[in-house]
């Protein structure tokens, strides 16, 4: 079961597109920097300043980061997330993830794919639980977040430029 969490699993998305999902390869780091730094360009779900940096890049998706998992449609990378511990130490078991999809796959089920995803390698990494610090109020994964599971235990007033922001928690496994 060790190596579980390292697997790739073919999914289909609700339209019946195959995707492939599963750990980040050394060659599609700069697929994934392309898909983040534009992702942050548009202001959207990140509160990274543009333009993203590679060292910025590297300092989200890479160091702190238990496992990077990519989603491949046709041998693209069209989506991503992470896990990584959100607090040090005897808080390391609740996890934190971030998710991105291509603009061009947004709305296929990629998404929901990639958070289920996180949900199932979670627990085989040692996390019993799942926090996101900063889920803006317009986010449109606000439902999907609610659908499975997560509920809302905060509020961050004012968070980027003017609006809010939630934090999530749910336990995971």
């Amino acid at each position: 079961m060790a190596s579980a969490p390292l697997e790739n699993r073919a999914l289909s998305t609700r339209g019946g597109d195959a995707v492939e999902i599963g750990p980040i390869s050394a060659g599609e780091h700069d697929a994934l920097f392309a898909l983040f730094a534009e992702i942050v360009d548009s202001g959207a779900g990140y509160p990274h300043s543009p333009p993203l940096s590679r060292e910025m890049f590297e300092s989200t998706w890479v160091t702190p980061v238990t496992l990077a998992v990519v989603a491949r449609s046709a041998d693209t990378v069209v989506g991503a997330y992470y896990l990584k511990p959100n607090f040090p130490g005897r808080a390391a078991h609740i996890a934190n993830a971030g998710y991105v999809v291509a603009a061009t796959h947004r709305g296929s089920g990629i998404g929901r794919l990639l958070v289920e995803d996180s949900l199932w390698r979670a627990p085989l990494l040692g996390f019993d639980a799942m926090q996101f610090n900063l889920v803006f109020v317009s986010n449109p994964a606000r439902a999907l977040y609610e659908e499975l599971g997560w509920r809302e235990i905060g509020r961050v007033p004012d968070a980027i430029n003017g609006e809010d922001a939630i934090i999530y928690w749910r336990r995971v496994g």
